[in-house]
C-alpha cells in the first residue's frame, strides 16, 4: 500500500502531478495515520509525523512524488442564524466556550449536529436548520500552518498541535516559568541560610559551617567575625 507522508496546500498543489481524489468529512481531514480508498480505487494509507488540519483543496504526498487532492465531503451541520449581528456574536461566543469547531460566515455560523449544542443555541434566542455541507471551521488562532507542508521530517507539531500547549500561553507562561524559578531561588537560598544558623548554634560558638558566602555574611552580621574555631 502506497503511503502518503506529507501534506501540500491548496496554493502549491501541482495539479499535473494529482492521481487521485480524496472526499473526506472533517474527522478524517484531522488525522494523523488513517488507511483510506481514494474516489478513483486507489489505496493507500495517510502516514503523518503529526495529525495535521487538511483543508479543502489541500493535497496529500505519495511516496513516490504523486498528489492525491483532497476535497471536503458534506456532512450534517446545524446552520445557526440570528435576528441581528449582537446575537450571533453572542452565541459564536458561547460556542467558542464551549470549544467545539466553527465555521464562520457573513451572516451564520456552522457547527457539527450535536443536540447538546442545539438546546444551548436555542436558549440563546437563535434559529436553527440541519443542513448538509462540507465543514471547514475555523483553525486555532495559534496554527501557524505553513503554505507547503510538503517535508516530513519538519515538525509540525511545534506550530499546530503543540500551538495549543505553548502558544496559547505565550507570555504568561513564560512568566510563570520566571517567577516559579525565582521563588525555588529564594525557597533553596532560605533554605542554605537556615541549615547555616543551625550549624552555629549546634556548635555553641556561632561559627559558620556553612560553603556560601552568604553564611559567612550572616555570621559577621551577628558579631562573629574574626572568631575562629579550632576543629
Amino acid at each position: 500500500m502506497l503511503r502518503a507522508t506529507s501534506v501540500v496546500r491548496k496554493a502549491a498543489v501541482r495539479q499535473d502531478r494529482v492521481v487521485d481524489t480524496l472526499t473526506l468529512d472533517h474527522d478524517d481531514r484531522n488525522r494523523r495515520r488513517l488507511a483510506l480508498k481514494a474516489d478513483g480505487g486507489l489505496d493507500l494509507l495517510l502516514d503523518l509525523d503529526k495529525a495535521t488540519a487538511i483543508g479543502d483543496g489541500d493535497a496529500v504526498k505519495l511516496e513516490d512524488g504523486r498528489l492525491v487532492l483532497v476535497k471536503a465531503a458534506p456532512q450534517s451541520l446545524l446552520e445557526i442564524r440570528a435576528e441581528n449581528p449582537l446575537r450571533l456574536m453572542r452565541v459564536a461566543w458561547h460556542i467558542g466556550n464551549r470549544h467545539t469547531p466553527a465555521e464562520i460566515t457573513a451572516d451564520a455560523i456552522y457547527i457539527e449536529n450535536d443536540h447538546v449544542l442545539a438546546e444551548m443555541v436555542r436558549g440563546q434566542g437563535c434559529a436553527m436548520n440541519s443542513v448538509m455541507r462540507p465543514f471547514q471551521p475555523e483553525r486555532g488562532a495559534y496554527d501557524h500552518d505553513h503554505a507547503n507542508c510538503d517535508h516530513p521530517s519538519h515538525d509540525h507539531g511545534s506550530h499546530g498541535q503543540h500551538g495549543h500547549d505553548h502558544h496559547d500561553r505565550g507570555p504568561h507562561a513564560h512568566a510563570h516559568g520566571e517567577a516559579k524559578a525565582e521563588h525555588g531561588h529564594a525557597h533553596s537560598h532560605a533554605e542554605a541560610h537556615t541549615h547555616t544558623h543551625a550549624q552555629g548554634d549546634a556548635c555553641g560558638c556561632g561559627h559558620d559551617h556553612g560553603h556560601h558566602d552568604h553564611g559567612h555574611k550572616h555570621g559577621a552580621e551577628h558579631g562573629h567575625k574574626g572568631h575562629t574555631h579550632d576543629h
